[in-house]
């Protein structure tokens, strides 16, 4: 991330994904709209389910991508935003509680900071790390329902947050591997998360929804109620193995089989195979969201992405599945983007929102920082006035 002459805001995203590794560059002018400038992608060889299986193939891959990229933007990227997902990703509910200090129990964003580092503090294995502590709800004095609780007065300041954990040699692994190919690593981002700044509404994330997914070699599955995310995981199962089913079946090339599914109107026996597949995901996860969250109320119904969200028939399947309303996620947001609003895109662009939205809140709490030190003097020195002299 840089500044430019015009105090501009250049962000970079990097998908790791099965089928391809996608770089993009997005550039933001004060108050307008963010640009998308440069995007580039090249065939993912060396990646499997999230996991790196080959490491030069994919120093190789990403590369390429962010040369490409860097061409089309006409500028050089210093660090991006690196999605990840995939089987070594876990995730877990937790809570935590701190006194407020400070004049009068004034709640600033220190505060706020530090509940939710006290409610990040949960039992990972000695191989596992912390990715996001995401906050959920908090509550000042036993009153539940803050959505941020910086400017409240109160003594007990609690927070629910989803914390993410992953592999360590996984998240090293990838980072090792973007370094290698000449790029710092800004941060590491869910996949899903991602997805989710790009496809998802603030309405349908207040009102419950279900995020899919569908990569080609896994489903990430993402539950947002009330705005935060209650629930993540994933299924090992992809476009990949839909793939290999009509390979099989048909006993014919891969490339072929690809051709075969992407067609927008598969023969009876592709469209068989396809069901049968699609079907088997779509229920786990499923399962996975109602075992986690049995009385999850998702108002706003099934948001599909990914490569695999374009098979034909999956919303209409997922609707049968889930008995509820599904639609095809798409990104929205930039200007420019156009030919990228497909679900295939959605985890790039959505890397490129959350490096702006990381931006400004960074902004924003210096700013807040600068307030609260300021009202801390004044007030302080309003309690000496007051204060009887002797």
């Amino acid at each position: 991330m840089n500044w430019s002459e015009e105090h501009s805001t250049i962000i970079a995203g990097l998908d790791l994904g099965t089928t391809k590794v996608c770089a993009a560059i997005a550039e933001q002018v004060a108050e307008r709209p963010p640009r998308i400038i440069g995007v580039g992608q090249h065939p993912s060889e060396g990646i499997q389910r999230g996991a790196i299986v080959d490491a030069e193939k994919t120093v190789h891959a990403i590369g390429e991508a962010v040369r490409q990229a860097e061409l089309m933007a006409g500028v050089e990227i210093d660090s991006v935003y690196a999605g990840i997902s995939g089987e070594y990703i876990a995730s877990l509910n937790s809570t935590g509680m701190v006194a407020v200090g400070g004049e009068g129990g004034w709640i600033g964003v220190q505060d706020r900071a530090r509940v939710l580092a006290a409610a990040g503090v949960v039992k990972v294995p000695f191989d596992r790390e912390v990715l996001h502590v995401l906050p959920q709800e908090f509550a000042v004095n036993g009153q539940r329902g803050i959505l941020d609780p910086v400017g409240m007065y109160g003594v007990r300041l609690e927070a629910s947050v989803h914390v993410v954990t992953s592999s360590i040699a996984a998240v090293r692994n990838i980072c090792h591997s973007i370094l290698r190919a000449g790029v710092d690593v800004h941060g590491v981002v869910l996949g899903a998360l991602a997805s989710s700044y790009a496809v998802l509404s603030e309405d349908e994330r207040q009102m419950g929804v279900c995020l899919l997914d569908i990569g080609g070699g896994t489903t990430d599955v993402a539950v947002f109620v009330g705005k935060g995310l209650r629930y993540s995981g994933n299924v090992g199962l992809g476009g990949h193995n839909v793939t290999n089913d009509i390979g099989v079946g048909l006993r014919t090339t891969r490339a072929e089989a690809e051709q075969a599914k992407c067609a927008g109107a598969p023969s009876e026996t592709v469209a068989l195979i396809v069901e049968a597949r699609m079907e088997e995901i779509l229920a786990l996860a499923r399962k996975q969201v109602y075992t986690e969250l049995p009385h999850a109320a998702l108002g706003a119904g099934i948001v599909l992405t990914g490569g695999g969200a374009q098979i034909t028939g999956a919303v209409a399947l997922a609707e049968r599945v889930f008995n509820m309303p599904v639609r095809l996620g798409e990104s929205s947001g930039f200007v420019g983007a156009a030919e990228l609003a497909s679900p295939s895109y959605a985890t790039v662009l959505g890397l490129l929102l959350y490096g702006m939205e990381q931006q400004e809140g960074k902004n924003q709490t210096e700013a807040q920082e600068l307030v609260e030190d300021s009202f801390d003097s004044v007030f302080g020195r309003v309690k000496r006035w007051l204060q009887p002299r002797d």
